[in-house]
Parts: C-alpha cells; sequence; structure tokens
C-alpha cells in the first residue's frame, strides 16, 4: 500500500461553493439487479479493514520512538504493525461477516494500541500528517528486525523515501476489502449468454467478474472523492522543500487545487494487469538508475533501479487480491487462484470516528462496489482513463460549483446529475443488501450521501474546513479530535479474553520473527543480490 501517488488526494475536496437547485428533476436509473438475483446470495460475504494512523508527540510533532514492544513484532503480528514509517501504524482486521463485528474488532485493537503508547502520545486522526520538523531524515524507516525479510522490507522504503521524498510516507488512508460469496459468482455464471463466458472455470469467472468491479469503481472514483473525501487541508510542513500550487486557509494551513495524474495499468483482464506489473517490476527507469543502488558507504539505498522495486509500490485506487500462500508474491497468487477479493483504497481516514472509519462510509462503499459488480463493465482503454482523470481532477478543484461537470464519452453532464443517476442505482443494491443483513444499514447509508449531494455543507470535507477555521489550523484541529478519541478508547471495554488474545498474539509474533532472524542462511549482501 503505497502513498507516493496518493497525493491525488492531497487536499482533495477544497472546492468553490455551491449551490444546488433542488427543484433540478433527478436522473433516474434503471435497475442494474437482474430479477433472478435476491438477497440470499450475498450470504456469506467477507469484509476486512486497514486503517494507518501517525503515532504523535504530546507536543504535535512526530513520534521519534519505536514501535511499542508490548505490542509484539511489527513484522509478525496479524492485526497490529507498521506501514512506511516507524510511527505509521497500521491495524488490520480479519475477514468477519458483518460490518459490526469489523468495526468492532477494529475498536478493539485501537484500545489494545493506545494502552500501550507512552509519554502522552496520540494517534493522529486525519489523512494528511501535522508538525513534521524540517529534516526529513527524522521520519523513522519502519524496523523489522534483522532477518533478511526484515531488513528487505525496511530498504524497500528506504528506496521509496529516495525515490518520491519520506514526507510522501506520512499520509494515512483506510483500505477496505471486500468478497462476494462463490454463489453468487456461479447464479451469474449460469445466467451468462456468451459462450465463452459460460466455458471459464469458477475461478476464472470470478476473476472476470471482480476486474468488471475494479473498473467500474475507477470510472466512479469522483463520486467516492466528493461523497468520503475529507481531507481538504494540509500542514505547511508537509510541504518543506517542494514546490507548490497551494493556497493558504489559515496560518500554517494550505489547501491543494491541483490533482496528479495516475498511472496506468491495464484493468481489462487479469492476465494484462499481472503482465503490465511483471514489466514495471523488471524495467529500469533512468532516474531511478541515476540515484544509485548504494551509497558511498556501499550500503543500499533502493531494492532495484526499475520502475517498481517491487509489486506493491504501485499504487491504484483499488487493487485485485488474492490472500498469499507461504513463497508467493501478490502476483503469483493471484495467477494461481485468481482474485479473492477486492481492495477498495480511494478512501480517506475519517477524523470524526476514532477508528478512522465510520458503518455510513462502510455501507456506502459496499452498497457502491455491489453496484459496480452487477453493472455493465466494458474495457477501460486510455482514452477513457484519460477522462476519468480529468474528472476526479474537476471534483477535486471544482466539485463545489454549480457548473461542475463530468465528462462521459461525446457527452459532458453536471456533476450533481451525474452523482444522483448512479446514487439512485446504487440505492437498489443497497436495499437488497439490507435484506441479505436484516437491517437498514445500506438505505441509510445512501441518505446519508444523498444530504452530501443535495447540501455540499454537510460534505465531510466542508465540516472539516469548518472546523479547522474554527480551532485556528489543522494542528488545533486535529489535537482536539486526538483527545476526543482518546477518551473514546479509553471507555472502550475490553474483555479479559480479547486482552488475552491480543497479549498472547504479540508473545508468538516476537517468537515467529526470533526465529526467522535464526534462520537467516545467507547474508543479506547475498540474499539481495539474488533479488537484484
Amino acid at each position: 500500500s503505497t502513498r507516493q501517488s496518493r497525493c491525488h488526494f492531497v487536499g482533495r475536496l477544497i472546492l468553490n461553493k455551491r449551490a444546488y437547485n433542488m427543484n433540478q428533476p433527478s436522473t433516474l436509473s434503471s435497475s442494474v439487479i437482474p430479477t433472478w438475483v435476491d438477497a440470499s446470495l450475498f450470504k456469506g460475504m467477507l469484509r476486512g479493514i486497514e486503517r494507518e494512523s501517525l503515532r504523535m508527540q504530546s507536543n504535535g510533532f512526530l513520534s521519534q520512538k519505536n514501535h511499542p514492544k508490548a505490542l509484539g513484532s511489527a513484522l509478525t503480528h496479524p492485526h497490529i504493525t507498521t506501514d512506511y514509517s516507524e510511527a505509521l501504524m497500521e491495524f488490520i482486521t480479519n475477514p468477519q461477516t458483518s460490518i459490526a463485528a469489523a468495526l468492532d474488532e477494529l475498536r478493539d485493537i485501537h484500545s489494545v494500541v493506545h494502552q500501550q503508547l507512552e509519554d502522552g502520545e496520540r494517534l493522529w486522526p486525519l489523512s494528511m500528517p501535522c508538525m513534521l520538523d524540517d529534516n526529513e531524515e527524522n521520519i523513522k524507516l519502519a524496523q523489522y528486525g534483522t532477518s533478511n525479510i526484515g531488513r528487505f522490507k525496511t530498504l524497500y522504503r528506504r528506496g521509496l523515501g529516495v525515490r518520491y521524498g519520506r514526507r510522501m510516507q506520512t499520509i494515512s488512508g483506510v483500505h477496505y476489502n471486500l468478497s462476494f460469496p462463490d454463489q453468487l459468482f456461479a447464479v451469474l455464471q449460469q445466467h451468462e449468454t456468451k459462450p465463452e463466458l459460460k466455458q471459464l472455470s469458477p475461478q476464472d469467472y470470478r476473476s472476470h467478474r471482480y476486474f468488471g468491479l475494479i473498473r467500474n469503481f475507477i470510472r466512479l472514483t469522483p463520486l467516492v472523492m466528493y461523497l468520503l473525501g475529507v481531507s481538504p487541508s494540509v500542514c505547511r510542513c508537509f510541504l518543506t522543500g517542494r514546490e507548490h500550487h497551494f493556497q493558504p486557509l489559515v496560518k500554517g494551513t494550505l489547501y491543494q487545487n491541483s490533482a496528479q495524474k495516475e498511472l496506468g495499468i491495464h484493468y481489462n483482464d487479469l492476465h494484462d494487469y499481472l503482465e503490465g506489473l511483471q514489466k514495471a517490476v523488471h524495467t529500469p527507469y533512468p532516474e531511478f538508475t541515476n540515484l544509485g543502488l548504494d551509497d558511498e558507504n556501499g550500503e543500499p539505498i533502493q531494492i532495484n533501479d526499475h520502475v517498481l522495486q517491487i509489486e506493491n509500490e504501485y499504487y491504484s485506487l483499488v487493487r485485485p487480491k488474492q490472500v498469499p500462500q507461504a513463497g508467493e508474491t501478490p502476483s503469483q497468487a493471484l495467477k494461481n487462484r485468481g482474485v479473492g477479493y477486492v481492495e477498495l483504497r480511494a478512501v480517506d481516514v475519517n477524523p470524526y470516528s476514532a477508528i478512522g472509519i465510520d458503518e455510513i462510509s462502510a455501507g456506502f462503499l459496499e452498497s457502491l462496489a455491489l453496484y459496480c459488480l452487477l453493472n455493465d463493465s466494458p474495457d477501460l482503454f486510455a482514452e477513457e482513463q484519460e477522462q476519468i482523470d480529468h474528472n476526479q481532477t474537476e471534483v477535486v478543484n471544482r466539485g463545489r460549483a454549480v457548473d461542475a461537470k463530468i465528462i462521459e464519452g461525446e457527452t459532458i453532464v453536471s456533476l450533481h446529475d451525474w452523482a444522483q443517476r448512479h446514487l439512485n442505482a446504487i440505492q437498489d443494491c443497497a436495499i437488497l443488501l439490507d435484506q441479505m443483513d436484516g437491517s437498514q444499514l445500506y438505505s441509510e447509508a445512501i441518505q446519508v450521501m444523498q444530504q452530501r449531494l443535495d447540501h455540499v455543507e454537510n460534505t465531510l470535507s466542508a465540516h472539516v474546513i469548518k472546523d479547522t477555521l474554527d480551532n485556528g489550523g489543522t494542528w488545533n484541529f486535529g489535537s482536539m479530535m486526538a483527545q476526543l478519541h482518546v477518551n473514546s478508547y479509553d471507555q472502550h471495554p475490553l474483555s479479559v479474553e480479547r486482552q488475552q488474545y491480543f497479549a498472547e498474539l504479540a508473545q508468538r509474533s516476537v517468537q515467529k520473527q526470533a526465529q526467522l532472524e535464526q534462520d537467516n542462511d545467507i547474508s543479506f549482501e547475498q540474499y539481495l543480490a539474488q533479488y537484484r
């Protein structure tokens, strides 16, 4: 999960004020749900959440402490690890059968972590960092011990810092992992009319449908940015030494009015996707060659000089995923067993939630994913990708303007009408998931999104702008929310069983790391030479 291209979202939705005419007719859409699809087919859906958060010192600066020992090994712990810097924690839930269960587990993890933070350290509640000092080297790379795999992971991060700057590695996000049950794919395949789709193996058909979901999710990222985007401002410290085109919001806080262009890898089928990824992992890139592989002391500074050091360096808004088995790369897992789930990555940390995401966002994302799965999804080529990039930029720069526009093929439509048309169709999917879940959660999520679409002041980014101004800057606003979250963690009761569970996991993870360090049968230099 890489963040160098994540500045796509740095300041995503500081937009001009919009006042929609509430009397405009909304464009109605026909349902994407076939008559033979019913709620029972969705029993067995699974979702898991990954949430990143920086540890901040009590004075607001980035933590310089090591990962808390009591939390175990960041290398081998299944739920509590670090991302790119030692201070950037990552919390990972198990796959869960309900949204409530996933959020409950995420709360438990936050509570366990909070108990082990020392000297007034807190979890920073925003995607964008605050109070970084002028020296990039003070952003410590994540450390994973002396095993070859541990040193390799740290070197990868050093390479990212050399290539893109360490500040980029301090941005946090939420990744939402989702899988649909096999019985749904089986029924979808039975009703296919094209013989070539009917003849696919269940594994290949499942991958085919997941790639359709991915293409549609990419098409709808402007909608996700508008409805869930919550990083309208950035602390000035983030931009030290960088050229930028930001405008001051209040002293020390800036907002962005430009968006970076997305890298392109084809999502038209699994084979093409893996081929593009492998090409990037094996192709030298002159700019990275010029950086050198080692420093003046002969210490390696990047794994290689290729477009990507490893597959995970490729940043995208949504990823096809399969759980790797021992020794497999992510690509090999996908090649061997097809797509097992999708990772929705265009999601900001919600500063108003103590765990970075709430059930409303989760319900919306799942309804949207189902809509993306069931809707027609033609192949996605460079020309359409350029339009999508343009649409994302329009939402970032002008999403609040009454004349904000979306390009669809040969036509140009208002952002509001485009979003309304999709929201209407997503609502049908929400109703279906409510029937599966026996709740109103999914429909309630769509109602909240409708409010955000109709009244721009209801968007999360608008709330953040107001609260940032009311509190006199990003640091003050973030600190206030961090303290509220501390109170929330303190009030979250952990059963004795759960405390025992996390204590045992921490202990076991330390033993696993020690075993890996003992098993080093070749030097790190040899290990790296083999990889290079």
